[in-house]
């Protein structure tokens, strides 16, 4: 969990510091100099970042399900809760 908490302060720190010209830039994947896209840098941690996260966070709901572990809330009840009971 240090680790995580390291690499979560690190990125809100880069975040932060991030400007809106900068955010706006271009940023690109290459393969030997040949360019496979490029988006600007906010879509970049927007797409990829963010929804890796969400996607972890699908797969630990998945596993606690798997796991007969209620699901925490994260965005509000979830199947788990029975709104009627």
């Amino acid at each position: 969990m240090e680790k995580f908490a390291e690499a979560q302060a690190s990125a809100r720190k880069r975040l932060e510091g991030l400007s809106d010209e900068r955010a706006g830039e271009r940023w690109r994947l290459t393969n030997r100099s040949r360019e496979v896209f490029a988006v600007p840098k906010v879509a970049l941690v927007r797409t990829l970042m963010f929804n890796h996260l969400y996607h972890h966070r699908g797969q630990l709901s998945v596993y606690l399900r798997l796991l007969d572990i209620p699901v925490p809330v994260t965005y509000g009840r979830t199947a788990d809760e029975n709104p009627f009971a």
